[in-house]
């Protein structure tokens, strides 16, 4: 028996510019770059145009950007939805990797286009370096689940071998090592062999689902009742609707002329904290000073550093031979050293890099309580700025659809910071989607959801939120335990 989900909101009115509108029928033609050649109607006060903008360059401006959004054409579809609709998202990561498994759940076809060159995933990235075989989270680091429907899908992964429980020490680390462990409950969960193999599998049983990578999609078109993506200037496929599952300044820029004022401006109106992640093998486990051997700890917030904000072991995380090196950690910086320290990722100077690696090293031996220079150099390191990490805001709904231009957008931002935020977002997507086709169409206003709603600053660890474990939140009766003599 099928389950279908049903979409959890409270429906509001489209409101459309009065002289930004581009209505679509059932045979219109393609919108021409020439006005003089468009056969579609448009509807204004006085006398409007749509000249298709030229695309601003990689490095156009926020305002540059933000203008075109909000003087963009509003883009009306009245062609009615096929009989065999198809979906295109955008965005590999959680959220739309979850949208195109519950869209076949409800038997609708989806692409997934995603810019990953060694896999799917998104946040959900491990690092292998061969051949020494040194394995990195070097995003996501673990989930919770406080949903009772994430926690059916990950009770499905955990069946199927994909993640298990992490049941290593974890807790908060402050400066001269004074270390205190978190509550163990909620559970926390990770991907078996790191998160990126998860990421890869979750389509695995899929028969409905293409995923096409590595693939920039630079521009969607509507056409015909259908949008068609490119990727400069290579088409990449038309689609019924089409959903935004990821975000930042790459999809700022698709949006700023795609005819979707609205999404635009929701997704403009979101911000993104800036974080470094150093990489970092050492031969040798990590010093703890004084009688630590009883309390060891796999995973840490670090508090009152402004270098490093958590810190992991991944050898010990995902390996069940822990006994010989190397010990491969995962630092990263707090949101405010990430923000002071922020340069172009796709280009980090070097000189740049082996500076915030000194800092960096130099915040773990401050949180552990060792002197100065006493860390042993690293066998292997890599420095990685996530430029655009972890939302600061949300408008708090699972999911945005216009459905006058048959778009939406999901993502772990609508609703927090964590994973499972982006697996609740695209299910809640899929589901309004599917909903919105049964309607043949009809009636769009009503499936019009989360174009007006306001953000709302978001609280959280600085490497995100884990619901059911608030940050400062200890086990009961805490006993602090000093790492440090």
């Amino acid at each position: 028996m099928t389950t279908h989900l049903v979409s959890p909101f409270i429906f509001r009115p489209l409101k459309i510019p009065k002289t930004l509108a581009l209505i679509f029928h059932p045979k219109s033609s393609p919108v021409s770059r020439n006005p003089q050649n468009r056969h579609c109607r448009m509807q204004s006060q006085s006398r409007t145009t749509r000249k298709n903008p030229k695309r601003s360059s990689y490095g156009a401006s926020r305002r540059s950007v933000l203008k075109k959004s909000f003087t963009q054409e509003q883009v009306m579809f009245t062609a009615p939805v096929s009989d065999d609709p198809v979906v295109g998202i955008i965005g590999g990561g959680m959220a739309g990797l979850v949208c195109a498994l519950y869209l076949e759940k409800r038997g609708i076809r989806s692409t997934v286009f995603d810019t990953g060159i060694h896999g799917l995933g998104g946040r959900m990235g491990t690092r292998i370096i061969e051949p020494e075989h040194y394995i990195f989270d070097h995003a996501a680091q673990f989930f919770t689940v406080s949903d009772p429907q994430f926690l059916e899908l990950v009770n499905r992964w955990r069946e199927d071998g994909l993640v298990q429980q992490w049941e290593g020490t974890v807790g908060e680390l402050e400066a001269g090592g004074h270390f205190v462990p978190l509550l163990s409950s909620p559970p926390r969960y990770i991907g078996v062999n790191g998160m990126r193999p998860l990421a890869d599998s979750i389509l695995s049983k899929t028969s409905i689902v293409n995923v096409v990578r590595p693939c920039w999609v630079s521009a969607f078109e509507p056409f015909n009742g259908m949008w068609h993506l490119s990727e400069n200037g290579k088409p990449r496929g038309q689609f019924d609707a089409i959903v935004i599952a990821h975000n930042g300044k790459c999809a700022n820029r698709l949006l700023a002329s795609s005819g979707l004022p609205l999404i635009a401006r929701q997704m403009k109106r979101l911000e993104l904290s800036s974080i470094w992640a150093l990489l970092a093998a050492f031969e040798d486990p990590l010093p703890f000073p004084g009688n630590s051997s009883a309390f060891p700890f796999e995973g840490a917030f670090v508090k009152g550093i402004d270098a490093v904000s958590w810190m992991a072991n991944n050898t010990s995380k995902l390996s069940s031979d822990q006994g010989n090196g190397p010990h491969c950690w995962t630092f990263f910086s707090t949101a405010a050293f990430g923000e002071r320290n922020k340069v172009p990722q796709e280009n980090i100077p070097n000189a740049t890099a082996e500076k915030l690696k000194i800092r960096m090293l130099e915040g773990v031996e401050i949180a552990l309580g060792l002197s100065k220079g006493s860390l042993k150099r690293p066998l292997y390191t890599r420095l990685q700025l996530w430029g655009a990490a972890l939302p600061t805001n949300s408008p708090g709904v699972p999911c945005i659809f216009d459905a006058h231009g048959r778009a939406g957008m999901c993502g772990d931002w609508l609703l927090g910071s964590s994973l499972e935020a982006a697996a609740i977002s695209g299910m809640a997507m899929a589901s309004h989607i599917a909903d919105y086709f049964l309607s043949a169409g009809a009636h769009p206003d009503e499936f019009s959801v989360g174009l007006h709603n306001d953000f709302h600053q978001l609280q959280g660890y600085d490497i995100g939120q884990f619901p059911g474990m608030d940050p400062g939140k200890q086990i009961d009766n805490p006993q602090a335990y000093q790492l440090s003599s």
